[in-house]
């Protein structure tokens, strides 16, 4: 059994305002000939599909491209695909009969009744059966008819969340399982804070969507979404692949890549990583004008000026973005930012809670966890 992992497509994202959807379509594009090539059974995208959760008519339209090219060039492919916390789950749930006849798997929405279950795909090679389990992202709130709540009442995390989502599958270990989810997943026993994180990732405030990896165990390979650049979760088999294009400057340099997967008997599964190459690459470029300027692309670039002393020169910004059409920012490092402090630390550090804690002051342990449920909510509302 060989199929492709993608994740996190985000189509109809922009960057520092610059539409990418052509660039998306080119990377795109890559996906299908390769898929022309290797002739994978199925491809799977683990949520994600849109940047946002009422996505632009242009937006739409590059992803129907997508699918019908893909279609079109593997005909036999069986195409998986869930929603992630920026899709619309109910919009990604539409017309999921009818394209099942045409092997095209949509699952937006969770179970919710306790008649519900995750939806599961089940495909067969000469080793047996490969049963895909299509988990759509999960908030405790959206399950909670299904799952119950903590003894005192209140919600699950997310943690106990997704482990009585899946317990109740009871997931037969003698044939080989797929899980394709979209949430937060940590190996057991790693804080949070230790997993590097992209600038494009929407975070909880106190982590509080992370899901320890040991609800991993029944499955063969977890083809994951939602972190955006490529890591493992404890075992090679449960996987980030990252985004196909780079969504931030903090990407930059990052190789993109489809993870292929091949599974043959029960315990022998391979990855492969194909890469992908983007119409134009995302880069920091550091340097003094003079250096800067020496190293003109149509990239998409992030300048650092380091001269050391102060530039006075009128027609700055428009050499730089004649060296660099597709200019996304001009920053300055001084000596200040340079130690760590100075204009670049006050951004960092301008984090929701801890501007919320510093003007409230003094709050109690109970009133920080409200404060967390509110930013929380807030930030869901917002998206």
């Amino acid at each position: 059994m060989k199929f492709f992992h993608l994740s996190d497509l985000h189509i109809g994202l922009k960057l520092y305002n610059r539409d990418l959807l052509e660039d998306q379509k080119f990377v795109l594009q890559q996906v299908v000939e390769q898929a022309k090539k290797e002739k994978p059974d199925a491809v799977v995208i683990a949520g994600d599909i849109y940047d946002k959760a009422v996505p632009s008519a242009e937006a739409v339209s590059v992803f129907d491209w997508f699918v019908l090219y893909l279609k079109k060039e593997v005909p036999d492919t069986v195409v998986m695909m869930i929603s992630g916390n920026h899709d619309s789950a109910p919009r990604v749930n539409l017309y999921r009969g009818i394209l099942e006849e045409q092997n095209l798997y949509m699952a937006g929405m969770p179970p919710q009744q306790p008649e519900e279950h995750i939806q599961k795909v089940t495909m067969s090679d000469e080793w047996g059966n490969v049963i895909f389990y299509l988990l759509p992202f999960v908030r405790p709130s959206m399950v909670k008819n299904i799952v119950g709540t903590e003894a005192d009442g209140t919600l699950c995390s997310y943690h106990e969340t997704v482990k009585r989502l899946l317990e109740r599958e009871e997931v037969n270990t003698r044939v080989r399982n797929v899980l394709v989810s979209h949430q937060f997943y940590l190996p057991d026993g790693i804080d949070a804070e230790q997993v590097e994180r992209m600038d494009s990732e929407i975070r909880t405030v106190g982590n509080i969507d992370q899901v320890g990896a040991s609800v991993l165990k029944p499955f063969d390979y977890a083809a994951l979404g939602h972190i955006h650049k490529p890591m493992k979760v404890e075992k090679d088999i449960w996987s980030y692949c990252g985004t196909p294009l780079a969504c931030s400057v903090s990407e930059a340099g990052q190789v993109k890549a489809i993870q292929m997967i091949e599974m043959r008997e029960k315990g022998h599964t391979e990855m492969t990583a194909i890469p992908l190459y983007p119409r134009h690459e995302v880069k920091v470029i550091r340097g003094t004008l003079t250096e800067i300027l020496e190293a003109a692309s149509d990239d998409y670039v992030s300048v650092v000026l380091t001269d050391e002393v102060e530039l006075d020169i009128f027609d700055m910004q428009d050499r730089i973005y004649a060296a660099f059409p597709n200019l996304l920012e001009i920053r300055r490092e001084t000596a200040g930012t340079k130690n760590g402090k100075g204009e670049e630390a006050v951004q960092i550090n301008r984090d929701p809670f801890q501007l919320c804690c510093a003007f409230l002051k003094d709050l109690s342990e109970e009133e920080e966890v409200l404060l967390t449920d509110v930013i929380n909510t807030v930030k869901e509302e917002m998206r």
